[in-house]
């Protein structure tokens, strides 16, 4: 299966509780992430992560799968359509 360029957005609530499950479980999938930004917002208590991923369907759907069954973690993502993009 070929990698694709795309990104994950990520909104963690309750940043103080949740950002170190976070933290945990990217750093296991750092191979397929290329950039990360990241956000806090500490009047409204969350924060916005943006990744930017060379992945397979596969990779992106486990990382994307075990983030969103994190409390207090929404996720979206997207992949190009060409492998080669």
């Amino acid at each position: 299966m070929e990698k694709r360029l795309g990104f994950v957005g990520l909104i963690i609530e309750n940043r103080e509780k949740n950002a170190a499950p976070v933290n945990h479980l990217l750093s296991e999938f750092g191979e397929i992430i290329l950039s990360r930004t990241g956000v806090p917002c500490p009047s409204r208590n969350c924060s916005a992560i943006t990744l930017v991923i060379d992945a397979t369907t596969d990779q992106l759907g486990s990382l994307t799968g075990r983030l969103g069954r994190l409390s207090g973690v929404s996720v979206k993502s997207m992949l190009s359509k060409n492998p080669s993009a």
